[in-house]
């Protein structure tokens, strides 16, 4: 493997970076905070602070299914 693949190999993964990151960057700004959603357990003491968004986690995963499933039956055709 030379060089020139491993730096543009880089510049690739560097690239979905970016835009993995502005697109958190944007998610953050305008969608709401999703620890603040009805069935999130929060835990606080002693200066530690323990969130589990429970409901933020099951709709993500339908989400998720939804849309990979749709993906893998359009890939399909």
């Amino acid at each position: 493997m030379g060089l020139e693949r491993i730096g543009a190999g880089l510049m690739l993964l560097g690239a979905v970076l970016l835009l993995v990151g502005g697109l958190l960057w944007l998610a953050g700004r305008f969608l709401p905070d999703f620890s603040r959603l009805p069935g999130t357990i929060r835990i606080e003491g002693g200066g530690v602070t323990c969130i589990f968004p429970l409901l933020a986690s099951i709709v993500l995963s339908l989400v998720l299914t939804i849309l990979l499933n749709l993906l893998a039956r359009w890939l399909n055709r």
